[in-house]
């Protein structure tokens, strides 16, 4: 199963994984992460969703613990 919030490009950022339809990389969720919370990532992502946030969690965490 392809993961659908995730999209890597060539086109977009030199092909770095983003979220899909953005620009916005996915290291730089992981990145807020490490010193923030979520709701500080979203209020400087605003065009991300929370729900988006948690699909590449979810997605995250099936990869590594399966």
């Amino acid at each position: 199963m392809e993961p659908t919030i995730i999209q890597t490009d060539p086109e977009v950022l030199g092909g770095t994984p983003v979220f899909r339809g953005t620009r916005v990389p996915i290291q730089a969720l992981f990145d807020y992460l490490e010193n923030s919370t979520v709701e500080e990532f979203l209020v400087g992502y605003p065009h991300i969703t929370r729900e988006m946030v948690n699909e590449v969690i979810n997605l995250a965490a099936t990869t590594v613990l399966n």
